[in-house]
């Protein structure tokens, strides 16, 4: 298996690149510049030496061809909607994983969702009903999926239309060692997405004695 994530020299696509492969999943990281992507993905394999999967490095359209099915969206909003655009052709028969959330411009504590209701339902939009678009892993932090030596601790709330398509991202999360479950449809995307910006909000508190806090389902009476 490969997987490809666009955006994978940021902070977040760097620690799910590290972790899939560390799981043992091949992973291609995107960028719109093809030698950083080379030069970060060898700096990545030297950090977990040994490790099952491989990571490579490419530009964005690279990334996409050299994947399977899954193809992981974690740009920053600005480049949102301009990235899809220039990689529609490319994503038919793949599945996108969009993991953006639209922070509002100069203040990560608020959400500023776009007209389409969020951000999954914006890269549905513009990629068509035949490239199913599945949202999640919106609400874990970087910092958190950089460090290798601790579990992820939190929950993923996966949505989209296509159950199929949710349920294919769903055994993929698996790898990470994370319960991911199923909220509904894309529509939902707009009260995942605006959970980050509460937990940003709780992480950056002087009265919070914690940071990089994530959100867990628990069960009744546990």
């Amino acid at each position: 298996m490969k997987i490809a994530i666009l955006g994978g020299t940021g902070p977040q696509g760097k620690g799910l690149a590290l972790r899939f492969a560390r799981a043992g999943v091949d992973v291609v990281i995107g960028s719109r510049d093809s030698q950083r992507a080379m030069d970060i993905a060898q700096q990545l394999n030297q950090q977990i030496a040994g490790a099952k999967g491989q990571i490579s490095g490419g530009d964005n359209l690279q990334a996409i061809d050299s994947a399977g099915e899954m193809v992981i969206l974690a740009v920053p909003y600005s480049a949102h909607n301009n990235t899809l655009e220039a990689i529609k052709p490319a994503l038919a028969g793949k599945i996108l994983i969009d993991i953006v959330v639209p922070l509002a411009e100069g203040d990560p504590k608020a959400v500023q969702m776009p007209i389409e209701g969020s951000a999954t339902e914006a890269a549905q939009a513009i990629l068509g009903a035949e490239i199913p678009v599945v949202g999640a892993l919106h609400n874990v932090s970087a910092a958190t999926l950089n460090k290798l030596d601790q579990p992820i601790n939190c929950d993923i709330l996966v949505c989209g239309n296509s159950l199929e398509a949710k349920n294919s991202v769903i055994e993929l999360l698996q790898h990470l060692s994370v319960t991911a479950y199923n909220v509904g449809p894309a529509v939902n995307a707009r009260c995942v997405e605006a959970i980050t910006p509460m937990l940003i909000r709780l992480n950056i508190s002087k009265k919070v004695p914690f940071s990089h806090a994530g959100i867990k389902i628990w069960a009744p009476g546990t």
